[in-house]
């Protein structure tokens, strides 16, 4: 492993601290100032601050799904030129139901980063699955 995959393997570490500690500030700091979104829906530009508006609204969303945790399960890691890199990673979200029944789901994402003035940000998130449709699928909301 180059070093640079292993700080963009520290990075993504960083990141799922920052989602599971749900600290707005750092997960904010891992996004470009504008970024694009992808999904199943169609792909837009997003400015951070507009992303750190409806954190807590996403966060609530989770919480009240019963989700427990979210890790990441895989990463893989193509440097694309000196600059961006493509990563993918598999994440998987824990639930638990009221009944204390415990429910996995697997969801991929694929982020471009961008490492500028020595330190990663995510210029393009694309989540391969609409993860409120999943929740739903799941029967958790």
């Amino acid at each position: 492993m180059t070093d640079r995959n292993a700080r963009i393997r520290e990075f993504f570490d960083d990141y799922k601290k920052a989602n599971a500690d749900f600290d707005v500030q750092k997960i904010a700091a891992c996004y470009a100032e504008v970024f694009m979104f992808g999904g199943p829906a169609g792909v837009k530009p997003v400015k951070k601050d507009d992303f750190v508006k409806v954190l807590h609204r996403r966060k609530e969303f989770f919480r009240s799904a019963g989700l427990v945790s979210s890790t990441i399960q895989n990463l893989e890691v193509s440097n694309l030129d000196s600059k961006y890199a493509l990563v993918k990673a598999l994440w998987e979200m824990r639930f638990e139901r009221g009944t204390g029944e415990q429910v996995s789901s697997e969801n991929s994402t694929t982020y471009v980063v961008s490492n500028s003035d020595g330190r990663f940000e995510i210029v393009f998130q694309i989540d391969h699955q609409d993860l409120t449709k999943r929740v739903q699928e799941l029967g958790l909301k």
